[in-house]
């Protein structure tokens, strides 16, 4: 459970309530983005029931969820120049699917399947990435999708420089399904023109000029 106790902006406002999270399992997955374990991902809980309790009209929902987290002992931007991520719901199953490229020309792919009890499984066989529309920022997006499908966003969340998140509709399997993507340009990330921005979306940082050269 997360109790919210905001201020919000430019319109100086408090945002206030609770989220709670009950995951339909847990597991103990870890996948290394790096050969040296430097960055991993952790898929907490796959599958699980989330419920928003905020105090303002239409912030009060609930429905299907998940939690994950990146542990990293070095800055994105020094190992990653791009990568997509998308997590989808396939029938009664979770997958997870990871596009990365790393800064000194190698790559990893992956995808994992999560059952209902939790129990996760390589996927041997991956459908081929596939472009679609670049974020307003010019982001290249692309996703796994069946061959000959044409991926697109649903809903936007997150539209920046650098990254793009939002739910997005593909084709895996033959089946159709929407999930959340992600893409996160490292390269324009780690531009000394862009980097300031993160000032903005951080406004509480008294010093945004030694929060941008932070590594």
């Amino acid at each position: 459970m997360i109790d919210v106790d905001e201020l919000s902006n430019p319109v100086v406002s408090r945002v206030c309530g609770q989220i709670r999270l009950t995951p339909s399992n847990v597991t103990d997955v870890e996948v290394p983005l790096t050969s040296d374990g430097g960055h991993v991902w952790r898929p907490f809980a796959p599958t699980a029931r989330i419920e928003v309790d905020l105090n303002r009209s239409h912030w009060n929902w609930s429905g299907h969820g998940y939690f994950d987290a990146n542990f990293g002992t070095r800055a994105l931007e020094a190992d990653f120049d791009y990568w997509t991520w998308g997590r989808f719901p396939v029938g009664n199953e979770t997958m997870a699917l990871y596009d990365v490229d790393r800064r000194d020309g190698s790559q990893l792919s992956f995808g994992v399947r999560i059952d209902g009890h939790g129990r996760v499984s390589v996927v041997d066989s991956l459908p081929p990435k596939t472009r679609f529309r670049r974020n307003p920022w010019l982001v290249r997006r692309e996703i796994r999708s069946d061959a000959g499908y044409r991926p697109r966003e649903i809903t936007p969340m997150l539209h920046a420089p650098f990254y793009a998140r939002a739910a997005v509709q593909t084709k895996i399997d033959g089946v159709e399904t929407v999930g959340v993507h992600e893409a996160l340009d490292l390269r324009r990330f780690a531009s000394p023109l862009l980097k300031p921005m993160l000032a903005v979306r951080v406004p509480r940082v008294p010093d945004w000029a030694a929060f941008a050269r932070q590594d």
